[in-house]
């Protein structure tokens, strides 16, 4: 059955023909930020949402996972459910143990709901304060979450401008519970890494005791993807904040794919392409088995093995 919804003009669907990456993930790789789109059919998307995709279920992310020699995901629920955490919960099940979750919940979300996701596998919820996905991101609301779900030992993850910072980074300092910060706080790739916006997050970072995903270069990068004339490099503009990002916290750092790569408009990211990303950033084989293995397997799978 095709999906009853009708994708927002000008959708980008996800590149269906990733390349084979030349770079081998360290066995136990987690890709740290995924999500899953339906299907619409089986998981309407919500009716408040901003956006409408093309389906990416379950079955083509664990594909994608396999093709990529990734070991682990954990699915985002993506914005365009809103809080009904269905298709991601449906996902993490569905993975025999490979998957972990982060949901959307609301004010009102009761202890019972908190431990039954819980127990499907979800670890953490996100607050998203990118206006052109939110219509607003009342802080009064997302404090009483977060007290809400301190107890379950679950982190939060925040989506954000970095020029928006300045003014969220006290209610961010408040909050009961450990950090996640999505794609490096969004920087200004045009501005130096050195300057007073980056060191702002790199503060901000250091003093919370926060995690980073050091993700999503195509959605910071101007330089995109490789030439077709054989440019070996892709969305080198982004590496400076990577590297620097990993050197300073080597230990609070994690990668993800984004897939299947929500609202890009000027082009869609070749996954394989992503994965020959990751030496870029991280540059040693110590740094990426923390980046890729030790880092996500202490957050999400506390006391296993790889």
């Amino acid at each position: 059955m095709s999906a009853p919804f009708t994708k927002s003009p000008g959708w980008l669907d996800w590149y269906r023909n990733p390349s084979t990456p030349r770079f081998a993930l360290p066995q136990g790789t987690v890709d740290a930020h995924c999500h899953v789109f339906g299907p619409g059919a089986e998981f309407p998307f919500a009716p408040e949402r901003r956006y409408t995709p093309g389906d990416g279920g379950k079955e083509e992310l664990f594909a994608l996972r396999d093709h990529l020699g990734v070991s682990r995901n954990v699915i985002v629920q993506a914005t365009c459910h809103g809080a009904d955490n269905s298709a991601m919960v449906d996902a993490v099940q569905a993975s025999g143990g490979r998957a972990r979750g982060v949901a959307t919940v609301r004010p009102d979300v009761t202890d019972a709901e908190l431990r039954r996701l819980d127990e499907a596998g979800v670890r953490g919820v996100r607050f998203n304060f990118l206006k052109r996905l939110v219509s607003a991101a009342p802080k009064d609301d997302l404090a009483a979450i977060a007290e809400k779900i301190a107890p379950l030992g679950w982190h939060i993850v925040i989506y954000f401008e970095g020029a928006d910072l300045a003014e969220l980074e006290g209610f961010f300092a408040s909050l009961p519970t450990p950090l996640v910060v999505d794609h490096m706080g969004r920087p200004d790739v045009t501005k130096p890494v050195d300057g007073p916006e980056f060191a702002r997050f790199l503060r901000f970072t250091d003093r919370n005791n926060v995690w980073v995903k050091v993700s999503c270069p195509e959605r910071l990068s101007l330089t995109g993807p490789p030439a077709l004339d054989g440019q070996e490099h892709a969305y080198t503009d982004a590496v400076p904040f990577g590297r620097r990002v990993i050197a300073e916290f080597p230990d609070r750092v994690l990668w993800g794919t984004d897939w299947p790569h929500p609202n890009l408009t000027d082009h869609m990211p070749d996954d394989g392409l992503l994965v020959d990303y990751i030496p870029q950033v991280a540059v040693t084989a110590e740094q990426q088995h923390k980046l890729l293995v030790d880092n996500p397997m202490r957050l999400y799978w506390p006391g296993d093995d790889a």
